[in-house]
């Protein structure tokens, strides 16, 4: 059956459930603003331009009931994300690609939903893993130069996702050249290094890491649960990069 999914935002938005500031229909409305950005110059005298993300409905408003404890946490941003520049034609490649997972058989869901476009925040739209630290991996199919990886965990509820961990490598096994991008497990409870990026509230926007520019096939995202319950859920990973020259 074929979600309207206006008038599901319709009725959110008398009941008071969503918050509309920086919503989907907002980032829509600026994409003249986007386009005259083009034409900026990067370091390497590459052409720079806004990546496109296209954002799901936002459903909740306010923060996480429960913030890990000892945890050092972004504050919130008012506002919408500030675009993310890159060299003009980067591109989600990411998009049906093949997903593993150090759970292969998945509590709910199929693991192919992590990348096959559908950000929202329905029971539908995530894969849910067992307990403890699980990763999700995605192949590229190819070694790409990737600019930036958004990921949605689970935004249908206020919630903080744990020990996230996001890394890059052109061994399947990550048994050699693993890059890590992106480590907010404080505590080591992943057995993969203590980490220093701090905790961060999941939002319809998702979390972007900086990749700047770094040459891999294969990306594998780590958690551990969140504030909300106990199992891994993801929702989406996209992953923006261009073809290595």
């Amino acid at each position: 059956m074929r979600i309207n999914k206006t008038s599901i935002l319709a009725v959110l938005v008398t009941a008071g459930l969503v918050w509309t500031s920086g919503s989907t229909m907002a980032a829509e409305s600026n994409g003249g603003d986007k386009e005259k950005k083009t034409g900026v110059k990067g370091d390497a005298g590459q052409e720079l331009a806004p990546i496109k993300i296209e954002l799901p409905m936002p459903v909740f408003t306010g923060t996480p009931m429960d913030i890990p404890t000892g945890a050092e946490m972004e504050e919130p941003r008012e506002g919408p994300r500030p675009d993310f520049m890159a060299p003009v034609g980067t591109k989600n490649v990411a998009f049906e690609k093949e997903v593993t997972s150090s759970d292969m058989h998945p509590v709910f869901g199929t693991l192919d939903q992590v990348t096959d476009g559908d950000k929202e925040a329905y029971d539908t739209s995530y894969v849910e893993l067992k307990k403890d630290p699980q990763w999700v991996q995605v192949d590229l199919g190819d070694k790409r130069k990737i600019y930036a990886i958004v990921m949605w965990h689970s935004h249908n509820v206020p919630q903080v996702a744990k020990d996230v961990i996001v890394q890059v490598s052109n061994d399947p096994d990550f048994g050699e050249g693993v890059k890590t991008l992106f480590n907010n497990d404080q505590d080591n409870s992943s057995g993969l290094g203590i980490g220093k990026d701090l905790g961060y509230f999941e939002t319809y926007e998702g979390k972007l890491v900086d990749a700047k520019g770094v040459e891999a096939r294969y990306v594998r995202c780590w958690s551990n649960g969140s504030t909300y319950t106990a199992l891994n859920r993801w929702t989406e990973i996209e992953v923006y990069g261009k073809p290595v020259e």
